[in-house]
């Protein structure tokens, strides 16, 4: 398979939720997802031995919406992977739901074994943390059962999956959430799965990840202090920016005690901070804890990535020719991803994608001409600059998470105030900070202020650079461009920056006021290159 483009997408068809995520990759491992779509489907509803009526009717109902959103992708068929996890699997109409599937939408369905979900969990793992090299538990709270995988340079050494699922806890016990009741009954499930011993008998982890919307729910609880006492605005962003996706056993049992409180004002509060997933917080987190106590864990990581990410990474690994599936070996990219997944929420990491793959267009059409022309920019530029540049679009705008005024500021803050990028040089992690800092606003001075420290070549890459991403940033806003469909070339009138139309919207003139950045960008262009870009739109 050849794919068309570098989108590709996978649908988890979840006991309580469907999940589709796009991701953007290359054939180097750049693997960054830029847009999720979540339907609260509830395939486990009432579930007895069978899927009902009524579950597969909000199934497909729901598949063929997420079936419009790749055709606006134009992400082809062979570019999507559909699967299927507890409540399938155990469904003893599985049979008819995948045939129902797949003549309604066209949708060919894997359903995974216990085994094959958790090893896909860990691959997804593989993509967002540097933990290759490690011996690393993986657990992956679902809602009809519960994922444990050892794994160690990229291969699984022991899986096993349990009936314990938050949806499933919530069903037996929520109606009077008994929670003592509970807890024997998650500890006997455990207890007699030999859980414990068996980690240990595998030789036991040097690291616990988890992953799954319930725990990354609880780290963001954690993050935002949700267990001392909920907090208003970004105060804690703002003072505690160095924080890694972590938290300790304390931290789980004061957001545990927190979400179990009873009484209106508590539920409130709780239905307020967990939106959707209030619902199942409280089971979800006391079997967390549970899991800590019986395995011994005293500190779990969590990954923004997991079973839909690990689909597609192990696609990839037979699209792509020596697809490498260590995100250690795209340390530096890798990073990057992760403090933008920190702070930015689905629509900013899609802007930032956009801006990265406009501005690497553009760097690589300067690159090309440069060569050719006798490098007339006056700057040799080498691929650690355009992973600086990369690096600076996906981070331009996590200042947002604060306010929209003066956030490329805080976006600059961000970046410099934690030690969150790994693998750039100190001088590096200047220039993605700077490039955040003024992409936006009056065009900086290159002869002093916060420059001054940098050697003269510095100067010159930056002031190119700092062209690329403003323009860029601007560009990103229209919706009516294809940002996967574009071309840089140049001729004797200079240089041209080809799109072709996003369906039927019309691109340009654009609105005044973007209309006006965008011309100033332009002369911006035209001072730092001595010549005119002329952006031209073809039809879809």
């Amino acid at each position: 398979m050849t794919p068309s483009n570098n989108l590709f997408a996978s649908i988890d068809m979840g006991t309580n939720s469907f999940k589709m995520l796009i991701i953007q990759t290359d054939k180097i491992g750049k693997f960054l997802t830029i847009d999720r779509h979540k339907d609260p489907v509830c395939l486990g509803r009432d579930f007895s031995s069978s899927i009902s009526k009524e579950s597969l009717f909000r199934a497909v109902s729901c598949l063929k919406r997420f079936n419009q959103v790749l055709k606006a992708n134009k992400i082809s068929p062979q570019q999507t992977i559909c699967v299927a996890t507890a409540t399938v699997r155990e469904a003893s109409n599985a049979f008819d739901f995948k045939r129902s599937v797949l003549e309604s939408i066209g949708f060919e369905v894997s359903v995974l074994s216990g085994e094959e979900e958790a090893r896909f969990v860990y691959l997804g793992v593989l993509q967002f943390l540097p933990v290759f090299d490690k011996r690393v538990l993986v657990i992956d709270i679902g809602g009809g059962s519960t994922e444990f995988v050892i794994g160690e340079r990229g291969n699984v050494v022991f899986g096993v999956s349990l009936k314990l699922g938050h949806v499933g806890l919530t069903q037996k016990f929520g109606k009077d959430w008994n929670l003592m009741e509970m807890r024997e009954f998650v500890k006997l499930v455990i207890k007699e799965s030999e859980l414990a011993e068996k980690v240990k008998d595998f030789g036991g982890f040097e690291v616990v990840v988890g992953t799954s919307g319930t725990i990354r729910a609880i780290e963001r609880a954690v993050f935002n202090g949700y267990g001392k006492e909920c907090v208003e605005g970004n105060e804690v962003l703002l003072r505690d920016c160095k924080r890694e996706w972590k938290f300790s056993r304390g931290e789980l049992s004061g957001v545990v005690e927190r979400v179990c409180r009873e009484g209106e004002e508590e539920r409130v509060k709780r239905d307020g901070f967990f939106k959707r997933r209030s619902e199942f917080i409280v089971a979800g987190s006391v079997l967390l804890e549970e899991i800590f106590e019986a395995v011994g864990i005293e500190e779990m990581e969590v990954s923004e990535y997991a079973l839909g990410e690990g689909v597609i990474a192990e696609t990839l690994s037979k699209v792509f020719e020596g697809y490498d599936l260590n995100a250690n070996a795209n340390a530096r990219w890798h990073s990057a991803v992760r403090l933008a997944t920190r702070f930015s929420g689905k629509k900013g990491i899609k802007s930032a994608a956009q801006c990265s793959s406009i501005a690497k267009e553009i760097f690589e059409g300067l690159r090309k001409w440069g060569e050719v022309a006798g490098n007339q920019i006056n700057v040799f530029l080498d691929v650690k600059d355009l992973e600086c540049l990369e690096a600076a679009c996906l981070l331009h705008n996590i200042g947002l998470i604060t306010s929209k005024k003066g956030y490329h500021r805080q976006s600059y803050h961000i970046i410099t105030n934690g030690n969150h990028l790994q693998g750039y040089s100190a001088e590096e992690v200047k220039l993605i900070a700077l490039l955040t800092r003024h992409h936006r606003k009056k065009f900086p001075k290159f002869d002093g202020g916060s420059l001054q420290e940098f050697a003269e070549e510095l100067k010159q890459k930056f002031r190119v650079l700092c062209a690329i991403i403003r323009l860029s940033v601007v560009l990103q806003q229209s919706d009516g461009l294809n940002f996967q469909d574009m071309e840089f070339l140049h001729s004797q009138e200079g240089f041209k920056l080809i799109f072709r139309e996003a369906g039927a919207i019309a691109s340009f003139p654009l609105p005044e006021d973007m209309g006006k950045e965008l011309r100033n960008e332009l002369e911006h262009f035209k001072i730092v290159f001595q010549q005119n870009l002329l952006l031209e739109v073809l039809p879809e």
